[in-house]
């Protein structure tokens, strides 16, 4: 594979499986203190990758689960936020501005926070009441923040008995390292194919649904447009037919990314009506995928992992093609604001 290191994926990979069991001891210890709810408070990618677990809360559990941005939280605050709240705050650098803001005011409040970093020596790898550091990299950090979000999602419907075969579920999850691997070996011929398209134009609407929206919406603003400097208009497959659809017109191109969750349909019908439109329809399925062994129930939860493994081979080849290095930038962390 193209500037691939596969022994050093399926290390940071395994690492955040890792995680798992002492996530659940600490989510479990949360819950039997009396926490009252569950807070993501991540900024700008890290905090997108938190949505597929916040949202997962949201429609199979009664504990509360919120989803918010620090640099709002540190100006306004939240009713909600209390000393039983839960906090996690993902950062890999655990440097990031707005969440080390945040993080005073959480010590304020008494809040328990629960720090998800790729470095213990840095303000947030200091001061989480409960660190968990997994020494990944951009290009690996996403499965790895899927991954631990989706461990404290499911330990919470767990330890509150709303889910039958948690045992199952994270059986399988704790297989995902090899398989994703596997999933980037095969798609490795495919990936020059796609990062052709993404080249092809300086403006893509992007969109999907339910736990796989989170994915294109950070991939167009992190990867396509932080990263490459293409333009990029994320719209959530529910809100494509309420504004965005206008801009549908030969020669524009649509990237579809579609996973197996309930709400599959959605996309589905942005593929129905795209190619009436346009030819520059280019659809990303995790449904083509291998996954052997695992049920359609897991396969649905970790759509947006396996999108995630699957777009990093098509950065890579964007990348080269492009001859614009994905750590290239112009302003961020580089100019001050």
């Amino acid at each position: 594979m193209l500037n691939f290191d596969e022994q050093r994926f399926l290390r940071i990979q395994a690492g955040a499986v890792a995680l798992r069991q002492r996530l659940e001891t600490v989510i479990a210890g949360c819950l039997d203190a009396g926490a009252e709810n569950i807070f993501f408070l991540g900024t700008g990618g890290a905090a997108i990758l938190m949505q597929p677990a916040a949202q997962l809360l949201q429609r199979r559990s009664r504990f509360p689960a919120f989803i918010d941005m620090p640099a709002e939280l540190v100006i306004t605050g939240s009713a909600h936020l209390t000393n039983r709240s839960i906090v996690v705050m993902p950062s890999l650098s655990g440097t990031t501005k707005e969440s080390v803001a945040l993080l005073e005011k959480l010590k304020a409040i008494g809040a328990t926070v629960l720090t998800l970093v790729g470095n213990a020596d840095t303000p947030l790898g200091q001061g989480g009441d409960h660190v968990f550091v997994n020494a990944a990299a951009d290009d690996t950090s996403s499965e790895s923040f899927y991954l631990q979000s989706l461990f404290i999602a499911l330990a919470i419907l767990h330890h509150r008995g709303e889910i039958a075969n948690h045992d199952d579920i994270v059986a399988g999850l704790d297989r995902m390292p090899e398989l994703l691997l596997e999933v980037k070996r095969a798609y490795e011929p495919q990936a020059e194919t796609f990062a052709k398209v993404l080249a092809g134009s300086d403006y893509h609407i992007i969109t999907g649904a339910g736990n796989v929206w989170p994915e294109a919406f950070y991939y167009g603003m992190c990867i396509l447009e932080e990263m490459q400097w293409i333009r990029t208009r994320p719209v959530h497959a529910s809100d494509f037919f309420h504004g965005t659809l206008e801009l549908v017109e030969q020669d524009v191109s649509v990237i579809l990314f579609k996973g197996e969750d309930e709400l599959r349909p959605l996309a589905e019908r942005v593929a129905s009506f795209v190619p009436q439109y346009t030819d520059r329809l280019t659809a990303l399925d995790t449904a083509a995928f291998a996954l052997p062994g695992l049920s359609a129930e897991v396969r649905a939860l970790v759509s947006p992992v396996v999108l995630a493994t699957v777009l990093e081979r098509i950065s890579v080849h964007l990348e080269v093609m492009r001859n614009h290095p994905l750590t290239t930038r112009r302003y961020y962390k580089r100019v001050a604001y």
